[in-house]
């Protein structure tokens, strides 16, 4: 068991250092990297569709990277806005990581480009682990996903420095509680910003253009709990409960 820790470790090791380089390298060419997390079926291609339509209209220089294990199909959709769009294939691998987003840059990101959004794997387990040179964090949930969405994925929704509900034109319908949602996401990430989205109904819309373009400005980010060093990491006492005994 050790010694499958320590390769764990070891592999986040070395995806910290690569992510610390590629944030360097994209920050000297002036592009700040959005990171967005959720499970499938989220919303999440719809949402990034409408605000990288936004960004292009506004003249905001944006492009995107989308990855799936397969089929481009949302690197289809994704271009509809009239952005650099590319896909990603994983090959079965359920996240991104650093080295890996840096070789699909290569010879692709436009110059310029002030915000790249990078849509990852659909899953809320392996990607939170791993750093991409972001500099905005981004977890998205839905409404049909349950109000215990945070408590039950506490690392991915912990380390967000943003919260975004999506399809909150059918909540009613599916009985979603706004105000439980935002209690848990609390309970482990206490403090964090909640944008509630609807696609269909245009709610929302470019609230996560305008915090992206917020952090590439410069702006104090959220800062979360679990994020922290270690010294200064106190897991919050309500969270303990949600942690399953022998963990």
């Amino acid at each position: 068991m050790c010694r499958v820790v320590d390769l764990q470790q070891a592999v986040l090791a070395r995806n910290d250092e690569a992510a610390r380089t590629l944030r360097e390298e994209l920050a000297a060419l002036g592009t700040t990297v959005v990171n967005l997390l959720s499970s499938p079926g989220s919303g999440k291609t719809a949402l990034l569709e409408h605000e990288l339509t936004l960004a292009r209209q506004r003249s905001v220089p944006v492009a995107a990277l989308t990855a799936d294990l397969a089929t481009e199909n949302d690197a289809a959709r994704l271009a509809r806005s009239g952005v650099p769009v590319k896909q990603i294939l994983t090959d079965g691998l359920c996240h991104l990581e650093a080295a890996m987003l840096a070789r699909h840059l290569q010879g692709w990101l436009p110059d310029p480009t002030r915000l790249l959004f990078v849509e990852n794997v659909g899953n809320l387990v392996c990607p939170a682990s791993y750093d991409l040179g972001e500099t905005l964090r981004v977890v998205l949930a839905s409404v049909t996903e349950g109000e215990d969405k945070p408590l039950k994925y506490p690392t991915a929704f912990g380390l967000a420095h943003l919260v975004v509900v999506t399809k909150t034109d059918i909540a009613e319908a599916v009985g979603f509680d706004e105000a439980q949602f935002r209690a848990n996401v609390e309970r482990v990430n206490p403090g964090v910003e909640v944008l509630l989205t609807s696609v269909r109904r245009a709610e929302g819309g470019g609230a996560l253009l305008d915090r992206a373009l917020a952090a590439a400005d410069g702006a104090l980010l959220h800062s979360p709990v679990m994020g922290r060093p270690r010294h200064e990491h106190t897991t919050p006492a309500s969270v303990t409960a949600v942690v399953p005994s022998g963990s």
